[in-house]
């Protein structure tokens, strides 16, 4: 349970560096408040995948002699896996969006860049959820 707060904790951050530089763009141009959602939209889904990773952890736990120490260390470096990921995603995310929405207000042709870096930086995160499913399976 304390994981996932953590990770939530850290998925917020690149939501409030991405609100920041939606609040600034707001100032210059109102009317493109709704494109710029996306950076904050995708570090929610970041918490999403720690969710699930900590749900099939949480589910695949078993009484201590059926849950061994392979099954303990695969269940942690599942959690190492999707966390890191996330966390540097969640930092990468944050960073372009804040920039991105800010260039985008004063030019408008770089909304499509934006959205790709944008896309580069959510893939760390799903990395990082692929790994832990693989390793969750593993025992």
């Amino acid at each position: 349970k304390q994981w996932y707060q953590r990770r939530v904790a850290i998925t917020a951050g690149g939501t409030a560096k991405s609100g920041v530089g939606i609040a600034s763009m707001a100032v210059m141009k109102p009317d493109l408040i709704m494109k710029s959602i996306i950076p904050v939209v995708m570090a929610g889904i970041l918490a999403i995948y720690g969710l699930v990773v900590a749900a099939l952890i949480a589910q695949g736990l078993d009484e201590a002699p059926d849950y061994d120490l392979f099954d303990g260390f695969c269940d942690f470096a599942a959690g190492l896996s999707v966390g890191f990921c996330g966390l540097a995603a969640g930092f990468a995310i944050g960073v372009v969006g804040d920039a991105g929405v800010r260039g985008t207000a004063q030019q408008p042709k770089l909304f499509v860049g934006m959205v790709l870096i944008l896309i580069f930086g959510e893939v760390l995160g799903l990395y990082g959820l692929i790994i832990a499913l693989i390793l969750n399976t593993a025992h």
